[in-house]
């Protein structure tokens, strides 16, 4: 299996990504902001953490109007995975890809520590690693991370069982303390919590790794 990941000005965490793709056992390209196409065979893409393009006008707006972001989407498009964490999660909403918006955290300040948050659902590749219901402890680094969503798509992705991760205590602010969400196909996850910063032991938490873990059986079984 191929993972890409896409390398946008100011993006932190793509490095970190790419080791704990690798980890689970993909193969990792390296992508530039400024490509126009992904890699042949590539199976997901992952949208990394950080302040792209200095998170002028919107986080992720920009970077969702990049030339690689339209590879991007025709990749999801056409049923591929793609991973979005942190500033990637705010790109895939403004991309289109994922419904609803971050926003402002509720305190209005950064927010960095280790947080707990539960598994909502087991029914995705991303999910299928862990129990419903589990807790896990993976970091989260950002200051938009308010997930804001009218009531209706609230609605629908509870009643669709589409939301992904919820924090086990309130973070930031986020609706339904929603702290990832999955696309119609399942096949889209866009998530603010930073599981390839809890992927190795060294990081203090391995809770994160059965995601990517999880990940590439699924997708070996799809």
């Amino acid at each position: 299996m191929r993972a890409a990941v896409i390398t946008f000005p100011g993006s932190n965490c793509d490095r970190d990504l790419a080791v704990a793709f690798e980890g689970a056992g993909f193969k990792v390209d390296r992508v530039w902001h400024k490509d126009t196409a992904l890699p042949a065979g590539v199976d997901v893409v992952g949208v990394p953490g950080g302040f792209s393009y200095g998170d002028y006008l919107r986080c992720g707006a920009i970077a969702a109007q990049s030339p690689i972001s339209a590879a991007v989407k025709r990749h999801a498009e056409g049923g591929g995975y793609v991973l979005g964490i942190c500033n990637g999660f705010q790109v895939l909403t403004e991309m289109g890809l994922l419904p609803g918006a971050l926003m402002r955290n509720a305190g209005l300040k950064f927010v960095c520590r280790t947080v707990r948050m539960k598994v909502a659902t087991r029914a995705s590749a991303y999910t299928q690693g862990y129990e419903k219901g589990q807790e896990i402890a993976v970091p989260v680094a950002h200051h938009d991370g308010n997930y804001t969503i009218d009531a209706e798509g609230l609605a629908r992705l509870q009643g669709e069982d589409l939301v992904a991760f919820t924090y086990a205590e309130p973070v930031n602010g986020a609706m339904g303390d929603i702290a990832g969400v999955l696309s119609e196909n399942r096949r889209v996850l866009g998530m603010m919590p930073h599981p390839e910063r809890a992927a190795e032991a060294l990081h203090g938490s391995t809770d994160g790794a059965a995601l990517f873990k999880g990940l590439m059986g699924g997708m070996t079984l799809a």
